[in-house]
């Protein structure tokens, strides 16, 4: 070989290697979660407490409780989110979302009528998410390790078990990926809570399909394909089975949807360690 050619070949080489550190490994998280399964079996009402990742698209809880009616026609799926517009885990009081005769207090029928409500339990699980840096940011990473355990506390002593949903990388900064689900996955280990690998989702459908979007043009807030793929991660985890093949799709394309919901259940068991 030319000193041209072994030159030019050593450079692809080099290029190659480069790309492959950067591509995101969505299959898996530095520590290995500890919990697979949410205390208590799978849930019929969830608050969810987080921020605007949340509430794009009509509000991640509705797309959920789709899933689960789809799943299961007549089952039912309670769902409250509570969110403020940048918030980290910090800025919740989660206690007073537990008070009595507040929040869930009444809600509408399809008639749009008040009906006031009358729950044995306010809710199962709580979804728990901080702001999208803060649990990898160097000011912020312990505070989110902080409340992380406050609130784990604080929920269980109102009766309802902990989930971490673990958030997506910013479109434009994937090595946000394992960050992420390293710093949910010791969280969710620390406080026997369940970890819902959202993020790991996000990065194995971009390299599968980088086809479709699932942000918004700020490359952080989730497109309705990004909301759906949350959602359909969230049914995988909580209800320990596949949402492939439901008929629920958000309005996407269908072949889009089936494949989000591939890759929602792919994700969970691998993570979960239960199989690729």
């Amino acid at each position: 070989m030319s000193r041209i050619n072994k030159t030019f070949g050593l450079l692809i080489a080099a290029g190659l290697a480069l790309v492959g550190a950067a591509l995101p490994h969505p299959a898996k998280a530095q520590t290995a979660p500890e919990i697979s399964r949410v205390a208590g079996g799978p849930p019929s009402s969830a608050i969810f407490i987080g921020n605007s990742f949340f509430y794009y698209n009509n509000g991640i809880g509705g797309h959920v409780t789709q899933l689960v009616a789809a799943g299961d026609p007549g089952t039912r799926f309670r769902n409250t989110l509570v969110t403020i517009s940048g918030s980290g885990a910090d800025w919740h009081d989660v206690a007073s979302y537990f008070r009595p005769n507040a929040i869930a207090r009444y809600s509408f029928d399809a008639g749009n009528n008040i009906v006031f409500n009358r729950f044995n339990k306010l809710f199962d699980i709580a979804i728990v998410m901080d702001c999208s840096q803060c649990p990898i940011h160097p000011e912020l990473g312990a505070v989110f390790t902080d409340y992380a355990r406050r609130n784990s506390e604080t929920l269980r002593q109102n009766g309802a078990e902990p989930v971490f949903f673990m958030s997506w990388a910013y479109a434009d900064k994937p090595d946000m990926t394992a960050q992420l689900a390293e710093a949910y996955t010791r969280a969710g280990n620390a406080n026997r809570a369940l970890v819902i690998p959202a993020g790991l989702a996000f990065a194995r459908a971009i390299a599968q399909r980088p086809d479709i979007n699932l942000y918004i043009a700020d490359k952080r807030h989730p497109s309705l394909a990004g909301t759906y793929l949350a959602a359909a991660t969230i049914y995988a985890a909580l209800f320990n089975r596949s949402p492939a093949g439901f008929a629920y799709t958000a309005g996407l394309d269908p072949a889009v949807a089936a494949f989000l919901q591939t890759i929602a259940w792919e994700t969970v068991q691998a993570y979960y360690r239960k199989g690729a």
